[in-house]
């Protein structure tokens, strides 16, 4: 069990060439997946489609969402798959199986003037406000995914072309940056970040009160701090100004196919999903004001 797990793992990360938060969920999926089997004494090659179908009911039984459900087959899907192609397998045991459909809820994003007031929060007169600043406004700026943000180098930016450079599953993008965005990460990078470094050869964009690079958890304190700051009544996650950016982009005239290309979309059908929110919101706003309504 144990050696087509480990070699699936080392799959995503060398050939397939999958994210470190992809690999992550997928892996934490088939452990847990194959704890259960361990429970039953079934080894994950020998599963059948009654033994991933008995799994499936008790992942509901223990309360998992429709969502959390379809994504655990989802993983464990790919996993047979891997096993067949390596001829482990003869049939693939998720083959047919049906689950609750998760019920699709639109991403929840922020006005423009929330994102403005949101954005003024940093006091930039302190070397963390400085770096808040620069953090925010290059999130909203780009679309990128709060990993690939912690994840930017020094190099990865160009102050003077007006862009950032954000590589990710094996692909580059380049994202360019409004005039504010390289105006805060200028004054970061020339004012601040060198004072907050650990040591001199760090190579991280943005680095913590330790001069080391920033961690997803310390940004996401980052972020609820300035959602109560701002006293914005909506459960802000650094998602929610990537959602943000891409339905703004749409609202204003972009085309779908440059946001995927910026938002790194493999599939556009994941963009249009801002076509379906933007629909909404519309409609929201004509109930709300025309007279007829």
């Amino acid at each position: 069990m144990d050696n087509i797990i480990a070699r699936y793992e080392d799959y995503l990360i060398h050939t397939k060439h999958a994210s470190a938060n992809t690999v992550s969920s997928y892996m934490r999926d088939i452990r847990q997946y194959a704890s259960y089997l361990s429970g039953i004494d079934v080894d994950v090659l020998e599963a059948d489609q009654s033994v991933v179908s008995a799994y499936m009911q008790w992942l509901q039984s223990i309360g998992k969402s429709p969502a959390t459900v379809s994504r655990c087959l989802a993983s464990l899907k790919s996993l047979y798959l891997f096993a067949l192609s390596e001829d482990e397998i003869e049939q693939n045991p998720v083959h047919n199986i049906k689950v609750e459909k998760a019920e699709k809820k639109l991403p929840q994003i922020l006005s423009g003037k929330e994102v403005e007031l949101l954005l003024e929060q940093p006091r930039t007169s302190d070397m963390k406000g400085c770096r808040d600043k620069a953090m925010l406004e290059v999130l909203y700026a780009t679309g990128i995914r709060v990993s690939e943000l912690i994840n930017l180098n020094v190099d990865d930016v160009s102050i003077t072309g007006g862009f950032i450079r954000c590589e990710s599953g094996g692909k580059t993008r380049i994202i360019p940056l409004y005039p504010e965005a390289v105006q805060a990460l200028h004054t970061y990078m020339d004012d601040v970040r060198l004072k907050m470094l650990a040591t001199p050869s760090e190579h991280s964009l943005f680095v913590n009160v330790s001069g080391e690079r920033m961690s997803r958890q310390g940004f996401w304190k980052i972020i609820k701090y300035y959602q109560e700051k701002a006293q914005i009544d909506k459960d802000i996650t650094p998602h929610t100004l990537r959602h943000s950016f891409a339905a703004h982009l749409l609202e204003n005239g972009a085309d779908l196919r440059s946001i995927q290309e910026m938002l790194g979309h493999s599939d556009i059908s994941s963009t249009q999903v801002y076509a379906h929110l933007v629909k909404q919101n519309l409609k929201s706003v004509y109930n709300k004001y025309h007279p007829k309504a």
